[in-house]
């Protein structure tokens, strides 16, 4: 049977991957667990050290500046949810073999100034050409951060009781790389302003403003970026790594007009389609309106959009006060539509 396209589904990594991690080490806190982006090593003098990878993004149809800033924005955004940002950075590139050296300095140069703007010393890793290499992964990398351990938060720390807010709009990723990547379709059929309004919401898929900005207020218990699954699967994920059920209102979840516009473009639901730069927090209902309050301030729209719950009542999704379970979708449709959409001949 043929792998999926996208992140290994939940039960593969049950099957294959939990439990076979190498040697069990005491000072690892966090190691891998679904819905859990970010590992944790215990330091002495109460410090601990977070670390994430993923992969590098070489995208021809969005261009090489483009394609850097996913490439640094994206492992940060998992760092972000810790609500410190990324302080050091190893790159493993697979570059393609017909990659030209102008391009190749052109693209890391646009790596190394994202990664300044962080403040993000790159620190090593591994540079190659590889025959046959066609992808648009180029390769992987990860970012470290040393930090206060008691002051790092983790996605699976969110407790029963606790309101499940959402920053910005879902799809924001997913609707700002198809406009980019077929602009003819997404002007035809959605219109000019559409596609402007799609194409420069692309550097808002970056949440490490919205992380550092909810932490400051002290009130957040847990934070999750938004990938593939969407904000849906984000919560569900969520829910899932901190042992607990959630209840999602659908209809509240933030769903921007030009988002939308485009989603429908290539028939996918928004809510459930990649969506870096939305950023799915954690916090007691008693202080929601401080912690939206303090992003409203950094321009950041954020909507309460469910509650925590205990496992029992486990994890559902409202539409139009009716309940049904939220189920985990392991193939996001985002994947599906792109490749469709470019086998089909969309420009």
């Amino acid at each position: 049977m043929m792998a999926k396209l996208g992140k290994i589904e939940p039960h593969l990594f049950d099957a294959y991957i939990s439990g076979r991690c190498g040697a069990a080490r005491p000072e690892v806190i966090a190691g891998p667990q679904f819905g859990v982006d970010v590992a944790l090593v215990d330091l002495p003098a109460g410090m601990a050290m977070a670390l994430t990878s993923d992969p590098l993004s070489l995208i021809p149809s969005l261009g090489l500046q483009e394609s850097a800033w996913l490439s640094v924005q994206l492992m940060a955004n998992d760092m972000a949810t810790t609500g410190f940002a990324p302080q050091y950075g190893q790159f493993v590139l697979n570059l393609p073999a017909t990659f030209s050296k102008n391009d190749f300095k052109t693209y890391w140069q646009h790596i190394d100034t994202f990664c300044k703007e962080i403040g993000i010393a790159i620190t090593g890793g591994h540079t190659g050409f590889i025959e046959g290499q066609n992808s648009t992964i180029a390769g992987g990398g990860t970012f470290i951060t040393v930090a206060p351990k008691d002051e790092i938060l983790l996605s699976k720390y969110a407790q029963p009781g606790d309101a499940i807010l959402v920053t910005k709009s879902a799809a924001l990723s997913a609707s700002a790389i198809l406009a980019l990547s077929f602009p003819e379709t997404v002007k035809n059929k959605a219109g000019a302003e559409v596609y402007q309004k799609a194409c420069a919401s692309f550097y808002d898929t970056s949440c490490l403003k919205d992380a550092l900005t909810a932490k400051s207020t002290g009130y957040i218990t847990a934070m999750h970026d938004v990938t593939e699954g969407g904000v849906l699967g984000a919560i569900y994920e969520m829910a899932s790594a901190s042992g607990h059920g959630a209840v999602v209102y659908a209809d509240r979840l933030p769903v921007d007009s030009v988002q939308s516009a485009v989603c429908r473009v290539f028939g996918l639901d928004p809510k459930c389609c990649i969506g870096a730069g939305a950023l799915v927090i954690t916090c007691k209902k008693a202080n929601v309106s401080s912690v939206i309050k303090a992003l409203g301030k950094e321009g950041i729209a954020c909507t309460e959009v469910g509650e925590v719950v205990p496992v029992q009542q486990g994890i559902t999704r409202v539409d139009g006060g009716v309940p049904s379970a939220l189920t985990y979708q392991e193939e996001d449709p985002y994947w599906a539509a792109f490749f469709n959409a470019y086998k089909n001949g969309w420009k």
